[in-house]
């Protein structure tokens, strides 16, 4: 979970799309060469905390500990204190750097959310790539043209819709290998419209804003683009 480089922008783009609450990650700061920058994710923004780096210990706050390890147990059992809002958060997952799929955000070789049990040791790494989104859109119906709220899953090249977020299991699940086309719709009375082209029906999808829109629109391109790419290497691996 350590990024060196990694941009206070970057940070935040990655924890905002792909972490959740008590993410964290560290980088270098670019304010002075002893200095970290511990950034965590609480609900719906990303804090940034300065960590010293004196030579033999790591100081926080008022705070002082001989190792990272050690400062980051210690905040998986108890909250740090988000700023002037006052929001509570405690370090729970780790993101760290080595992933299976790449950023499509960022230049930067990065990123899977990890799951943690309380302390750094009980680290699980079996939570899903960074190629992972999720979250509600209006969907529109395939015989009567009425608007619905579902809860999306994205995972490797499956998209599955539920009813809502409790629901186990999903009214459809869509393979992406089979889908040819995702682009940003305007025939629709609606903004914010996307649509997934299919060779039996064309998915109408919806988002609160343009910018979810957007991250849904890169995120299955990228899906698409990767599976095509996959296709010509193994059609390739079979011609020679």
């Amino acid at each position: 979970w350590y990024h060196d480089n990694l941009s206070r922008h970057a940070a935040e783009a990655l924890l905002l799309s792909n972490g959740k609450d008590g993410s964290y990650l560290l980088r270098k700061s670019n304010e002075r060469e002893d200095l970290y920058s511990l950034s965590v994710r609480g609900k719906d923004s990303v804090k940034h905390f300065h960590v010293e780096h004196t030579g033999t210990s790591f100081k926080f706050g008022f705070n002082e500990f001989s190792s990272l390890k050690e400062l980051v147990m210690h905040f998986a059992n108890q909250p740090l204190i988000g700023s002037e809002t006052g929001t509570l958060i405690v370090l729970k997952h780790p993101y760290p750097r080595q992933v299976e799929e790449p950023s499509i955000y960022e230049s930067v070789r990065v990123h899977t959310a990890m799951q943690t049990g309380r302390t750094e040791s009980d680290l699980v790494p079996n939570a899903p790539s960074l190629g992972t989104k999720e979250g509600y859109l209006i969907k529109q119906g395939k015989i009567v043209k009425n608007w619905k709220t579902r809860w999306f899953t994205l995972h490797r090249n499956e998209l599955k819709y539920f009813k809502d977020q409790t629901a186990t299991e999903p009214i459809r699940a869509l393979d992406l290998t089979e889908c040819s086309a995702v682009q940003f719709d305007y025939s629709q009375e609606r903004v914010n419209c996307f649509c997934l082209v299919f060779p039996l029906r064309t998915y109408y999808l919806c988002a609160k804003t343009g910018i979810e829109a957007d991250e849904w629109i890169k995120i299955l391109r990228w899906k698409l683009s990767q599976i095509r790419k996959q296709l010509e290497e193994r059609n390739a691996t079979l011609s020679s």
